[in-house]
């Protein structure tokens, strides 16, 4: 099935590529001309994502902007926001936890300036992971593609993984994915990108639109 599937993948990309290319300028423009909130915006729905749907994630962020809670309401503040996303309880605290922790002596949001003093995308990954509540190696990686910095990292996620079998990048999906697993599983379709001369940040959002019909995020 793989080799049938990429001329249909193949077909599917050519289509698509401007609304890619356009999705990709977006990220970018957040992170060269957005500014600390709105790199911290984007940090704080990658943490919403696990287990729920991206665009309830979203609805979350901009209901609890909207309604003013997200600089500073505690935790029952944004429960109310928080019905889209699973694990709610768990997520309110960790967008608390985040929005404390990227505030400097002033109460200001240093999101941005504090990400970009850190090394490259992969060791921006790793502080992330290492330093912020509820994120792992699949929401680092998407918050890093979602500010432009997605040509040299995969994300994960459920649709990632189906599509890649059925393309013969792996053999399996595997039960459990370890940060080594997740590191091989990402090689693995870094050599199939460069193989088939498709950028591993297009790869992503072509593969989620065959599973969801739309460019998102």
């Amino acid at each position: 099935m793989s080799n049938e599937y990429l001329i249909e993948v193949r077909e599917v990309y050519k289509k698509i590529k401007p609304l890619i290319e356009a999705r990709i300028d977006g990220y970018k423009e957040i992170w060269f001309n957005g500014n600390n909130e709105d790199v911290h915006k984007e940090l704080a729905f990658c943490i919403l994502t696990p287990q729920s749907k991206a665009r309830g994630a979203e609805k979350a962020i901009d209901g609890m902007v909207e309604a003013g809670v997200f600089w500073t309401g505690m935790v029952d503040d944004l429960l109310p926001y928080l019905n889209t996303v699973r694990f709610k309880n768990t997520k309110a605290k960790n967008l608390v936890t985040l929005r404390e922790f990227m505030k400097d002596e002033e109460g200001r949001i240093i999101t941005k300036t504090l990400v970009d003093k850190i090394g490259d995308v992969f060791e921006k990954r790793i502080w992330l992971i290492k330093n912020i509540k509820g994120i792992g190696y699949k929401e680092a990686s998407h918050f890093l593609r979602n500010i432009g910095f997605g040509d040299e990292i995969a994300i994960l996620d459920r649709h990632i993984l189906k599509n890649i079998m059925r393309l013969g990048v792996i053999d399996e999906i595997p039960k459990t994915i370890t940060p080594k697993k997740y590191l091989e599983i990402e090689k693995k379709i870094k050599d199939y990108c460069k193989k088939t001369k498709i950028p591993m940040d297009h790869f992503d959002l072509l593969l989620w639109y065959l599973e969801a019909g739309e460019v998102f995020k």
